[in-house]
């Protein structure tokens, strides 16, 4: 029996019709520009690699796989991967309440 804790992933998973996945990849040594409207109302899982988020008062918040983070309403700036490998982000949301994008 496998007593490794499980990380918790969101791909591969069958939702319910009222919630929406999204997958965003930031490839290494690459930033995203922090857009609030993107994240709104979505749980975003780290399932892959790794993220920093660069806030605009200059902190820097670092994420890996499997941590779960709430994007919306922070102060954020710029979404970075400093790893090697691609940081896949997994956000679920419900329908009607995300971006659209």
């Amino acid at each position: 029996m496998d007593d490794a804790p499980r990380l918790p992933s969101f791909l591969g998973r069958r939702l319910p019709p009222a919630f929406a996945l999204r997958t965003v990849v930031v490839s290494p040594g690459r930033a995203r520009v922090y857009d609030e409207a993107e994240w709104r109302d979505a749980i975003v899982v780290v399932e892959r690699g790794r993220i920093e988020l660069l806030c605009s008062d200059g902190r820097c918040r670092g994420f890996g796989r499997g941590e779960i983070l709430w994007l919306h309403g922070l102060p954020v700036h710029v979404l970075y991967n400093p790893g090697a490998e691609p940081a896949v982000l997994v956000a679920v949301s419900r329908r009607g309440v995300a971006s659209g994008r």
